[in-house]
């Protein structure tokens, strides 16, 4: 696998997935998932942990960018924007359902709206990424 490529594609998928975060979660639905919470109280920290919120962002630009270089060739923007929206609703139906399934953070509404986002998200970044990793590429 091409190093390069890999530090390159993480970076811009982890820069994607923060900013697209940022308006997504900060921004557009935060008054819709602070009214559709759970039972469970006091389980959002009042000051974020940038740190871990970035490594976070990092390692899933890592994820995205290792399984279009590793399995799937991926290295255009409609290959990354089709391949991120199914990893997007693939990853967030698995871990929001067993989250949904195992604690009381969120309400099934908010759980179905995080999915949604996260195919958008997903497409979005996946898209950064493999217009990214097609960059240098002779047609």
């Amino acid at each position: 696998m091409d190093t390069k490529k890999f530090a390159l594609g993480t970076l811009a998928g982890g820069v994607a997935f923060f900013l697209l975060g940022w308006v997504f979660y900060g921004m557009l639905f935060m008054k819709f998932f602070e009214a559709n919470t759970g039972t469970a109280t006091n389980v959002n920290k009042v000051e974020m942990d940038w740190l871990f919120l970035i490594l976070g962002n990092l390692f899933t630009g890592a994820l995205y960018t290792y399984i279009f270089l590793r399995w799937a060739g991926i290295n255009t923007v409609m290959g990354g924007l089709k391949a991120g929206a199914t990893i997007g609703l693939l990853f967030a139906g698995g871990v929001d359902f067993m989250m949904y399934g195992t604690t009381n953070i969120s309400n099934l509404t908010s759980t179905f709206a995080d999915i949604v986002i996260w195919v958008v998200m997903g497409a979005l970044g996946g898209a950064a990424i493999g217009w990214t990793l097609g960059m240098g590429d002779k047609s």
